[in-house]
């Protein structure tokens, strides 16, 4: 008998997605590899930690796809697509040099993840590195142990150095888990939520993309940018939170095409600023 596995899609999807996402580098293979996950977890017994058991269903459900003759003969190109095409925009009496342009800084992390490290390092450092899980964890998803998972995350670790650039991830607890509410508040269409991760004096500016053309959208105050967020994110689309140069990012995909890009100022553990660049040409809800 299946048991429900609604609380636990709500609750650990998007860091599953996340997750999965790294590791593949395809968001629609990341999506695939958490469903079959959590299938999986519906016919689980005894389970006492839902995320742990899922992290660890889903690492190794990526370390399978990543030892597999297609995904050793291809590099997924340009898995971001938007970002090279947009650039987060201000109001005119902003300092330029405070703009946030997203064009190479994830793709390139991303792309020294999928390219210089080997399947088990690959896993292994973003378990670690990039989730924090102890590699007593790591060692369940790879099947080795403990001290060879430290050794793969070592040599993972060297051979990103050994770039010219770093893939820096914002580290802050406070930006990860103020990014990690309003995503659930957005997915999970609850306005009030949402109203209550932002500050009171709150502002946001999307910028329609439609081939060179951009239309900006100004919002003033949480109850007005909540209700634009609600009609272009809910429960059909995935959020995965990003580093856009030090600042708190978030990736929008819809039936596996990325249609948008959020940059957050946080202040207080409350966003003070939303902005947003869309592409509306993309899979936009009917």
């Amino acid at each position: 008998m299946s048991r429900d596995v609604t609380d636990p899609w709500r609750a650990h999807r998007h860091h599953l997605v996340d997750l999965a996402l790294r590791m593949l580098g395809d968001i629609g293979a990341a999506e695939d590899v958490v469903q079959e996950a959590f299938t999986r977890l519906a016919r689980a017994d005894d389970v006492d930690d839902d995320r742990a058991w899922l992290t660890v269903v889903t690492g190794r459900l990526c370390l399978d796809q990543l030892r597999s003759a297609r995904m050793r003969r291809e590099t997924p190109s340009d898995p971001i697509d938007l970002t090279d095409r947009i650039s987060v925009t201000q109001p005119p009496s902003a300092d330029p040099a405070d703009r946030i342009t997203l064009d190479q800084e994830v793709q390139f992390a991303m792309l020294v993840v999928l390219q210089r490290l080997s399947p088990a390092e690959r896993v292994a450092f973003i378990l670690h590195d990039v989730f924090a899980l102890p590699f007593d964890t790591i060692a369940e998803t790879l099947g080795r142990p403990p001290g060879t998972c430290r050794q793969l995350a070592r040599r993972a670790r060297q051979k990103i150095s050994e770039a010219e650039r770093s893939t820096k991830t914002v580290a802050q607890e406070q930006h990860h888990a103020v990014t990690e509410r309003f995503i659930a508040a957005c997915t999970g269409g609850d306005i009030t939520a949402l109203v209550s991760a932002l500050h009171p004096d709150a502002w946001g500016l999307a910028t329609f993309v439609t081939g060179a053309e951009f239309d900006p959208v100004l919002s003033i105050g949480p109850h007005e940018i909540a209700a634009n967020l609600s009609r272009h994110y809910g429960p059909e689309v995935t959020m995965i939170p990003h580093p856009a140069y030090g600042r708190p990012a978030i990736l929008a995909y819809r039936d596996h095409r990325l249609f948008a890009v959020l940059v957050l100022t946080i202040d207080d553990d409350l966003i003070h600023r939303v902005d947003a660049v869309v592409d509306p040409t993309a899979n936009s809800p009917q």
